[in-house]
């Protein structure tokens, strides 16, 4: 979606792969469309039975993208469809189901100013939307409403400083304003995101906002699909290149009139009386060349005088040229790059003719759709961006009947929302009460865990025991700004039914808190950001901090005294196998092996040290033999 031509294939190199800290302390403009449609399809082929995908979905990646991953995330929704857009979807049904396009209803009632009727979204897709709505305002999460395509209004925020990125598919967000586009990102994947900067795309290929719109003109959009014919993704790169952003626009309206404005010399010539290319050339003369070893000179001269490139008297030495010559002298480096010029003119024509043969070209609508910097659907209010607490006990109504599934499954997963908030109202505002109102408080830090390549700490609470009676005896309904204090109380029945209720293969699913019994207290092991945590309790971090300290300091002392240790004994027993000997101590072994086995004693024992004064040489049969002679006797 977006621009045509695959125009992601041509970001891509300049995409940075960011991993899951990237979004932590970010606002971030969601797509939810995006959402709603994204693995829909995967996850009813893989859970056939998984009730409203689009929920699910929409549930777990709110929850890891604001708890896992630290983003603040706004959620943006579809308005109604621009005429143009509704043609182009009737287009592309058409031309999907094998219909003649000529029976395709026209435009020019549009262009004309008249009133056509638009087409309204789908009734099932707009059922989904506002259920997913309706989930997220239990969330607390900030929901917009734009006036046509959610990406524009996406791109308005990030371009105007309320967000810091956006996460669409539609590569044409670029062309409503948008800075920096997170094109997919799950919140489970363990590889890093692509994230596209409008700066890197400027500095690798020299593109910007307006020249964006011009290669959709030309390629085509999601606003009409075909384009120009004849235009391709690297033909209409290197067109837009030509010009600078703020006059591209401008030169297309003109070419669109028929005005060519490449040919200097001319004062706006118009297509139609444009020269030939053959009138134009220029009145350069190319010297005469040998055509023996293609140096200035004519050969017959070169056969008199030689060739001074050559550096020979006479034709009969000078070089032949081999394949693939060409002459390095001023005149025919001239003449190649008149070559190029002309080459490079008659393909400026060439397009320019393809263009002006287009009628109402540019489409000035389109035009006036991506460069609108008024996408907000006031009508329908224009709320804060505020983060509300979650209204838990709805939203456990609302998913126990949309899902059919278990209350405590569903407060479970919502412990690391829930945690997340508690943790950022603590780092703000010191007096902030006991978590989950009075049912778990901070007890400590337990270790750090590595998660998705990312460093989280792995926090200790512990269950109070009025919250462990008011979880007992209270059943009264919360009000707004207040949590049941029946969160995340899971009894060993309850905590099966959770199992049941939904695979373990489905996507974006957040980890489950652990769940701890130690001497009659019940403790919660949930994993948050570090810096989130130090800023909410320095004390409990800084003394966590100062026991790795000392564990680390008595590790490396315990390794230094068993490596000194070590050092200082002998090893005791045999040798073990696989260690190769010293030719010296070989040599021992083996004679003292061929005594043991002659039935002999070695040389020192019983008689044989009696025949001490006795030379070597007189006992040694193989005396008179070579000593590699003798070396090879040992080997047998």
């Amino acid at each position: 979606m977006g621009v045509g031509g695959s125009f992601w294939d041509l970001l891509k190199p300049y995409a940075r792969h960011e991993g899951a800290g990237y979004l932590r302390g970010r606002r971030v403009a969601v797509d939810l469309s995006f959402w709603v449609v994204s693995h829909s399809t995967a996850i009813r082929a893989r859970s056939p039975g998984t009730r409203k995908p689009h929920l699910r979905n929409t549930f777990f990646r709110t929850l890891s993208l604001f708890s896992k991953m630290g983003a603040f995330p706004v959620f943006v929704v579809d308005g109604q469809p621009s005429p143009l857009k509704s043609q182009a979807r009737a287009a592309r049904f058409f031309r999907g189901s094998g219909m003649d396009l000529a029976a395709l209803p026209s435009t020019e009632a549009e262009s004309s100013g008249a009133a056509t009727p638009v087409k309204g979204r789908n009734a099932a897709f707009t059922r989904c939307v506002e259920e997913c709505v309706e989930l997220l305002e239990y969330l607390g999460m900030p929901v917009l409403w734009a006036k046509g395509e959610a990406e524009a209004l996406c791109a308005q925020l990030n371009n105007e400083g309320h967000v810091d990125a956006c996460i669409t598919a539609d590569s044409d967000a670029f062309l409503f304003g948008a800075k920096t586009v997170i094109k997919v990102l799950k919140s489970n994947c363990k590889e890093p995101f692509e994230c596209y900067n409008i700066a890197d795309i400027e500095a690798g290929l020299g593109l910007k906002r307006k020249q964006m719109v011009a290669m959709a003109l030309l390629i085509g959009s999601d606003h009409d699909l075909h384009g120009v014919p004849g235009f391709g993704l690297e033909t209409a790169l290197r067109f837009v290149q030509l010009f600078d952003e703020d006059e591209i626009l401008d030169k297309l309206r003109e070419i669109g009139r028929g005005v060519y404005p490449f040919l200097e010399g001319l004062d706006n010539p118009h297509i139609d009386d444009l020269p030939s290319s053959s009138s134009t050339k220029g009145s350069i003369v190319k010297s005469p060349h040998c055509s023996h070893c293609g140096h200035p000179g004519s050969k017959k001269n070169h056969s008199k005088v030689g060739c001074n490139y050559c550096l020979v008297d006479a034709l009969e030495n000078c070089m032949e040229k081999p394949a693939g010559f060409k002459c390095e002298c001023p005149s025919c480096e001239k003449a190649r790059d008149l070559k190029e010029q002309r080459k490079h003119e008659n393909w400026q024509i060439k397009v320019c003719r393809r263009i002006a043969a287009e009628t109402n070209f540019p489409n000035e609508e389109i035009i006036k759709l991506y460069l609108s910097d008024d996408n907000l659907d006031k009508g329908k209010g224009v709320p804060l961006l505020s983060w509300n607490k979650p209204d838990v006990e709805a939203l456990v109504d609302f998913l126990t009947y949309s899902q059919n599934w278990e209350p405590s499954y569903i407060r479970q997963r919502m412990l690391p929302m829930l945690s997340t908030i508690y943790l950022r109202e603590v780092a703000s505002s010191p007096s902030t009460p006991l978590l989950l109102y009075d049912q778990y408080e901070f007890d400590s830090i337990q270790r750090i865990k590595i998660r998705h390549g990312h460093p989280y700490y792995l926090v200790k609470w512990k269950r109070g025991t009025q919250g462990m009676k008011s979880s007992i005896s209270s059943k009264k309904p919360v009000t707004e700004g207040e949590m049941s204090s029946e969160v995340v109380v899971l009894d060993e029945d309850e905590e099966e039914d959770a199992v049941v209720c939904e695979s373990s293969e489905l996507l974006d699913e957040p980890d489950v808190p652990q769940v701890l019994t130690d001497d009659g207290c019940c403790f919660l092991l949930t994993d948050e950001d570090i810096q989130l945590v130090s800023s909410a309790f320095p004390k409990e971090t800084a003394r966590f901090q100062e026991q790795q300290r000392l564990k680390e300091a008595k590790s490396r002392l315990r390794k230094s005294k068993s490596s000194t240790s070590s050092a200082f004994e002998t090893p005791k027993g045999p040798r073990p196998s696989g260690v190769q000997l010293s030719i010296t101590e070989f040599y021992r072994r083996s004679k003292k092996g061929l005594s043991i086995e002659s039935g002999k004693k070695p040389v020192g024992e019983g008689e044989a040290s009696k025949e001490g004064s006795r030379k070597a040489s007189d006992r040694d049969p193989n005396k008179d033999l070579p000593k590699s002679t003798r070396r090879r006797l040992h080997f047998d």
